[in-house]
């Protein structure tokens, strides 16, 4: 039978495919927007592969967050993060695609590309959750809300919203990647629902207390 560990450890995994296919996305965004001809066979092309990327991407990333969230104890405000932002990428991705058919989507807009990392770098943050006791893990966090948050940039340069898509995506795709890294160096422990530690309650508030008390100790 999967251990809870093993179940957390496929969740990394698939957390980080799904994030390497958004930016697959991302970037058939790009040239499907650079080359785009109407009711072209090319257009259509990349129209295709661009919903198959985002639909995989989608799939394999929300059961990534059902397999984590079923893995690891309490963490409530990562576990809703995480499943919240899968939703918010998809919802994105599907506009972003869809804004030459859609009037109200504005896909140069600076003022959605801020909320857009504001939100995400906010769920990255939420990460912390899962060790907020290892420095290592918590310059990997910064460097990952540093690539999110650097996501606004491309809007400033006149880049559409898919600029943001991609950044998050690598910064995601980046933090489940560090995670794995650092459990198979055996420098971060996460505890999983079975463990015999007792566990302990993670919440927004005492997610740096906790941090602070044992850098004092």
């Amino acid at each position: 039978m999967e251990s809870r560990h093993e179940r957390f450890s496929k969740g990394l995994s698939f957390g980080l495919a799904g994030n390497l296919l958004f930016v697959l996305f991302g970037m058939i965004c790009f040239v499907f927007y650079k080359t785009y001809v109407h009711e072209s066979v090319h257009s259509r092309i990349l129209e295709a592969a661009a919903y198959f990327t985002e639909f995989l991407g989608f799939g394999l990333f929300l059961y990534a967050a059902w397999l984590i969230s079923t893995s690891v104890r309490m963490r409530t405000l990562f576990k809703v993060g995480l499943t919240a932002y899968v939703v918010l990428e998809a919802v994105m991705m599907v506009l972003e695609l869809n804004s030459y058919r859609i009037s109200f989507y504005a896909p140069y807009s600076l003022a959605l590309a801020i909320v857009h990392s504001i939100v995400s770098a906010a769920v990255c943050l939420s990460f912390l959750q899962l060790d907020p006791d290892r420095g290592r893990f918590e310059l990997f966090v910064i460097v990952c809300i540093g690539v999110i948050l650097g996501g606004m940039l491309g809007n400033i340069l006149g880049v559409r919203v898919y600029f943001s898509i991609i950044t998050n995506a690598f910064g995601f795709a980046l933090m489940f990647w560090s995670i794995k890294y650092l459990l198979g160096r055996e420098e971060m422990e996460v505890d999983c629902y079975g463990d015999r530690a007792q566990a302990a309650e993670y919440t927004s508030n005492t997610l740096f207390e906790d941090s602070a008390d044992n850098k004092k100790q």
